[in-house]
């Protein structure tokens, strides 16, 4: 269900805008949606998890503030950041 630190440090060292980058929006929203989509597919299986499923919804919530101060700040990094991990939006 969570994310495993060796696929924590790939997303890292595939989003980072340089060296050492653990902390910009675009690291965050990858590992946020890794751990969206895990989620999604243990509420797949366990239906009736509902202290999850709370918790799925606050990622939702904060990886959609992540985005909205992307656009907000740069429109073509937040096209090319949805682009890069299928997001929908």
């Amino acid at each position: 269900m969570s994310i495993t630190a060796e696929r924590k440090a790939e997303l890292i060292n595939e989003y980072a805008q340089k060296d050492g980058d653990t902390g910009s929006p675009e690291v965050q929203i990858a590992i946020l949606s890794e751990r969206i989509t895990n989620l999604t597919d243990h509420l797949k299986t366990h239906n009736k998890d509902f202290h999850s499923r709370r918790g799925l919804l606050m990622m939702v919530g904060q990886r959609r503030r992540l985005l909205d101060y992307v656009k907000r700040m740069d429109q073509s990094r937040y096209e090319d950041l949805i682009k890069r991990l299928g997001l929908r939006r």
